[in-house]
């Protein structure tokens, strides 16, 4: 059967003539329809309009390794609570990831935790830095006591447990518990830092390396100590972007695993959806956010993953959120069948294409900290590379190019909160002991996994302002001069009180109506000293002016205009891609709201 009989026969070039026609009509002027309609990512790759077979790279990365077998749920635990970790683990939890050590579980509390868990059917996967050895201990007797081999990982790393207590529980694993891997290679630190995909896994693939040298450096072989090897990503509700990192994570370790002799280098992967991503503001948004990065890792390949409660940046998850977290990957994996196909995404024109540029890039940032002497000696290269993307994303985040639901498009000033008070923002001017605990999934900015790096929200400069606003004694208000009949300035005065709520300002319209007197009345009533002029540019030229010096002479400080246009008493325009957050703090000063 012939699907296409009947329709006429196309290639690139129909294309290309027909979507420059429909793009001059529009008004853009561009030598071909990929030069107005690609994109490209903060590692310099290109998104372009359109693919096809001939953009298949040669080498097509490898599948996940337990192919339509699905994945491993794990659930991450910071808290000593036995009732929890069974109820998640009798509720669709397949591993657990206990946190260990100073603020999180102690490891003395590890058997209470774990009295009536099946050691040897739901892997332990433990994060216990520079307590590794004696968690490691504590795990191994449990086992012992009860005549089971654990699975899981210690979560040893050189750069958290040190290289001597990472080579000692690698080789105890290789020898005797063969369903335990020691050591876990945490990537999300350059992540939660802003770096881009490429970064991460540069980094990672540097940190997988420095592993395997200081592993065979021991004694043990190149298969044996690629096998004590787990690699953890974040994952973000970029729906491709995520697909292909994680198969281009699997297609650089199967090339370090080739030059390195590896009969079997098939990279274990933990995906984690990420922080960076998550919002205090709206956070029922971060439902949505963490069911496309579960969806994305699932099909992207990831052998475990770990879904963010959507309450992480309020403090400890409770219950329903933690019930969520399970729920999202349990409808994914039962329901819609995520898992039953192996590397879905793989044969795909732009997914190939993606994932090859991208492996491309990352072999290339790898080869770069490798050239600087390994990553243990390359901090500063790191750092700086990472600096650089971070403040490319929080310039498109400022520009709104970056859209953050719930938070810099579409706030809500009238949420209320989920459960307590909103958690000021990192940038938000509050005592030490004042912000409630916030969840740190990553192993931190220490050792090798990051050192000297932070730890970012994007959402956090809004979110600061949205803090410095409710605290105010009352909120401030920006008067929107509505000029004309409803249907010539609603969609501007939207714009603009979007914008400012994004804030925490609230707005107040004038209603319909051109007469200068009656607006500036409005706005003198409102109580605010900064308008901004919304309306039609047919209407602006006829109003603005005038308008504007009414405003001027009611008290006004500052007059901003929805739109473009040059027009006399006007100090600035709100538009499309303009500096939301720049407006947002000279608005603040304007009101002189108090910090």
């Amino acid at each position: 059967m012939h699907l296409a009989a009947g329709f006429p026969t196309t290639n690139r070039d129909d294309w290309r003539a027909l979507a420059l026609e429909v793009l001059r009509k529009s008004g853009v002027e561009a030598g071909s329809p990929e030069e107005a309609l690609s994109g490209v990512t903060y590692d310099g790759v290109t998104l372009a309009p359109l693919y096809d077979a001939a953009d298949l790279p040669e080498h097509l990365p490898r599948a996940r390794q337990a192919a339509g077998a699905g994945w491993d749920v794990r659930q991450r635990h910071s808290v000593a609570d036995a009732e929890t970790v069974l109820a998640d683990l009798e509720h669709g939890v397949t591993s657990l990831w206990l946190v260990l050590g100073a603020g999180a579980i102690p490891v003395g509390r590890l058997p209470d935790l774990l009295r009536e868990v099946y050691l040897d059917l739901a892997p332990i996967v433990m994060q216990a830095g520079a307590e590794a050895r004696e968690a490691a201990e504590v795990l191994f007797g449990l086992a012992a006591e009860r005549g089971v081999s654990p699975t899981g990982n210690l979560g040893a790393s050189i750069g958290t447990a040190g290289r001597d207590v990472t080579v000692e529980l690698a080789e105890r694993c290789a020898a005797g518990f063969p369903g335990m891997r020691a050591v876990m290679l945490d990537a999300t630190p350059y992540h939660d830092a802003g770096g881009s995909d490429a970064d991460e896994l540069g980094c990672s693939i540097a940190l997988g390396v420095e592993h395997l040298r200081a592993l065979t450096g021991a004694g043990l072989s190149v298969e044996r100590a690629f096998g004590q090897l787990e690699f953890r990503y974040a994952v973000t509700a970029d729906q491709f972007a995520t697909i292909a990192k994680l198969r281009a994570a699997r297609t650089l370790w199967a090339r370090v695993a080739e030059v390195c002799g590896a009969a079997d280098g098939g990279q274990r992967q933990h995906a984690v959806t990420s922080s960076a991503m998550m919002t205090a503001r709206d956070p029922w948004v971060n439902l949505l956010r963490t069911t496309i990065a579960c969806f994305a890792a699932g099909v992207g390949g990831a052998d475990a993953v770990t879904v963010q409660p959507f309450d992480a940046c309020l403090g400890p998850p409770d219950a329903f959120a933690r019930r969520m977290a399970r729920n999202t990957q349990a409808l994914l994996l039962e329901e819609a069948g995520a898992g039953r196909v192996a590397d879905p995404a793989g044969g795909s024109w732009y997914v190939e294409r993606r994932t090859a540029d991208l492996a491309d890039r990352a072999w290339a940032w790898f080869q770069e900290i490798e050239a600087a002497g390994g990553i243990g000696a390359a901090s500063e290269l790191v750092a700086g590379r990472i600096a650089d993307t971070r403040r490319r994303r929080a310039d498109d985040i400022a520009h709104r190019r970056f859209p953050i639901t719930g938070v810099s498009e579409f706030p809500d000033i009238a949420e209320k909160p989920v459960r307590g008070q909103p958690v000021p923002s990192a940038g938000a001017d509050v005592a030490e002991g004042e912000r409630p605990p916030r969840e740190r999934v990553s192993e931190g900015a220490a050792g090798r996994a990051g050192e000297g790096l932070p730890e970012i929200r994007y959402a956090q400069e809004f979110e600061a302002l949205r803090d410095l606003a409710d605290a105010q004694p009352e909120r401030p208000v920006v008067f929107l001069a509505t000029i004309g009949p409803v249907a010539a300035h609603t969609a501007r005065a939207a714009f603009a009180a979007n914008l400012f709520q994004a804030g925490g300002l609230a707005t107040e319209s004038a209603g319909p109506g051109t007469d200068p007197d009656q607006i500036a009345t409005a706005f003198a009533v409102s109580g605010s000293n900064v308008a901004c002029l919304c309306s039609s540019d047919k209407m602006y030229g006829l109003h603005a002016e005038a308008v504007a010096a009414a405003l001027r002479r009611a008290g006004a400080r500052k007059v901003w205009l929805a739109g473009k246009g040059e027009y006399e008493g006007v100090d600035g325009r709100l538009y499309a891609g303009c500096d939301a957050l720049a407006v947002l703090r000279t608005t603040f000063d304007d009101l002189e709201v108090t910090r």
